[in-house]
Formats: C-alpha cells, sequence, structure tokens
C-alpha cells in the first residue's frame, strides 16, 4: 500500500502502518502540483489538511485511491461527492481536535472582553493606559452564543457556563428534544445574534451559511458584542466586519479563518486600524497535543479502510 501526505502532521503516526506500507510524507507537495501529480498515480490514500484541494481533477489522476484521511474536521476542500462516486472513503478526524479549538474560543474570549492584552505597543513606548484598559469586563453573567452546536460547540458551552456565564445556541439541525440542549437556550439565528454577548461560528461553508453574519446580522448584534469565527472565513462577511470594527459597531473578534487562505499581504492590510482585533492563521484546532491526536487517529482511520475495507 502506498500513503501520500501533502501536508504537516505528527510524523510519529506514520509507524503505525505496517512495515510492508510504502510512506510518503512531503508537506511541501501542497504548494507543488506538478509533483503531486506524479505521486498521485500510485497512491492507495492521500491524507491532507485543509489546503489540499482534493477535487474531480485531482480525483482523475489517481486511479488507485481507496481513501482520503482528513487532518481535521472540515470537508470544504474535498470533492465528497466525487469521492463517493470512485468509492473513495473520505475520513475525517472527527472530534481530535475539538479540544484545542474550545479552548482557543474560551481565551479569545476572556481577551477580547477584558480588552486588556493588546497593549504592549503602547506599554513598550513608555505609555501607561491603566484608565483606559481598566474599563474591560468579565465574562461571568455575559451569554455565549453559539451558531452551530456540534461537539466543539459543546464542549464550549460547558466551559464556558463553568465560567458562569449563560449559554444560547442555535442548529436548524438538531432536534429540540436532543439531551445536548440542556442548560443551554435554545434559539433561531435572528434571536441568537440578539442575545449573544459573545458570538462564535462552528458552522461548514454551504451555500447557505455563505455570508451567513453579513451587515444585517451585525447591525442586529449588540454593539458591545464580540464575533469568534474558527469555522470557515465565507461564513463571515469580511467587509462588514471590518467596518463595524473601524465605526465601534461591534466591541471586537477573534478570525482564524478567512474568505481566502493565506491571508495576502494587500487582503491583511484591509484589518488595519480595527480596535480589538485578534488574527490568527487557521491554527485554532493546531495545537501540539491536538496534532498528535488528530494524527494518530488519521492513521488509523485510513488503515482500517485499506486493511478491512471499512469506510
Amino acid at each position: 500500500m502506498r500513503i501520500l501526505i501533502t501536508e504537516f502532521m505528527d510524523e510519529a503516526a506514520l509507524q503505525r502502518f505496517p512495515d510492508s506500507y510504502s510512506i510518503h510524507y512531503d508537506p511541501a507537495l501542497v504548494d507543488n502540483q506538478e509533483a503531486l501529480i506524479v505521486e498521485l498515480a500510485c497512491a492507495d490514500a492521500l491524507i491532507v489538511r485543509n489546503r489540499t484541494q482534493v477535487n474531480q481533477s485531482l480525483i482523475a489522476m489517481a486511479p488507485k485511491l481507496k481513501a482520503v484521511g482528513r487532518l481535521g474536521v472540515g470537508l470544504d476542500n474535498i470533492d465528497v461527492q466525487a469521492c463517493e462516486d470512485k468509492a473513495i472513503a473520505v475520513l475525517p478526524a472527527t472530534g481530535a481536535n475539538a479540544l484545542s479549538v474550545m479552548e482557543y474560543v474560551i481565551a479569545a474570549t476572556l481577551m477580547l472582553v477584558r480588552g486588556a492584552y493588546l497593549a504592549n505597543g503602547q506599554m513598550l513606548q513608555g505609555g501607561w493606559p491603566r484608565s483606559e484598559l481598566g474599563q474591560g469586563g468579565e465574562i461571568q453573567g455575559r451569554v455565549m452564543g453559539l451558531c452551530g452546536f456540534g461537539g466543539i460547540a459543546r464542549l464550549v458551552a460547558d466551559k464556558a457556563m463553568a465560567l458562569g456565564m449563560r449559554v444560547a445556541a442555535y442548529d436548524p439541525y438538531l432536534a429540540a428534544d436532543d439531551p445536548a440542549w440542556g442548560g443551554v437556550i435554545r434559539c433561531d439565528f435572528s434571536e441568537l445574534i440578539r442575545r449573544a454577548d459573545v458570538l462564535s461560528l462552528h458552522l461548514p461553508l454551504t451555500s447557505e451559511t455563505s455570508h451567513m453574519v453579513g451587515s444585517e446580522a451585525i447591525n442586529c448584534m449588540k454593539p458591545t458584542a464580540i464575533l469568534i469565527n474558527t469555522s470557515r472565513g465565507g461564513v463571515v462577511d469580511e467587509e462588514a466586519l471590518i467596518e463595524a470594527l473601524q465605526s465601534n459597531r461591534l466591541a471586537g473578534a477573534a478570525l482564524d479563518v478567512y474568505a481566502k487562505e493565506p491571508l495576502s499581504e494587500e487582503q491583511a492590510h484591509r484589518f488595519t486600524n480595527c480596535p480589538n482585533l485578534v488574527l490568527t492563521p487557521h491554527i485554532a484546532g493546531v495545537t501540539r497535543e491536538g496534532n498528535t491526536r488528530v494524527s494518530y487517529v488519521t492513521v488509523d482511520n485510513v488503515m482500517r479502510v485499506l486493511e478491512g475495507g471499512q469506510k
């Protein structure tokens, strides 16, 4: 069996594959299409993160492909239907990076509500912005609004409640009598964005969710609210968010994902002069511990399919 890995992972996890397997690990392949095409010709399994586009064109170059292991959970870079048509198993590492994302959301919440942790520039220039930064808030009693209420959002809910927050959530695909709603205020989207002091997004990018948080939604949010997006960039209208931050229509935001990734210098420049803003390069689910879990789960998923034919 030939395993092709095109993006970074915990290399130790690859030792779980039997010695009879041929492993080609090259994280640079995601940026080298010609070399990738050559390697695909004899690949029985492909392991990717979110940058390798597993589309019809790529699948056509991989006649032996039986499995695509995803080092994460989002599948918007994988044409699932095209894989199904070719009987290729698509294997996300469900749940393996959930703890990492949850901690990112909670950390961003504490940072943005307090508003006191982005003052290095002023302090290093000899400033003493004590009166300004002393106006920050506490999260106790505030409403954590979760848009999407899957596994990661439920972890966020548990930790938020443990910190004294109230939790509201919107998920049209989760039955009203599901036990997961226990202790959580079940809302429709319009109610959620009006209630939330912190709005954290946990949605796939689809035709329904594209620009779901745009100017109309933002204008319905509290001006004291903050937005956290660890899901997919296209869910948020970035121009509308920038305008809201620069006009103090929103109190802050943390973005880990963007409509186009990697974020170019020109795209990044748009966020200049946005107050109380945290930008990170799609790493909410990437920690040392999370990467280890994701890597081992992905290897086990791929091996299960190759060894037993189970999806």
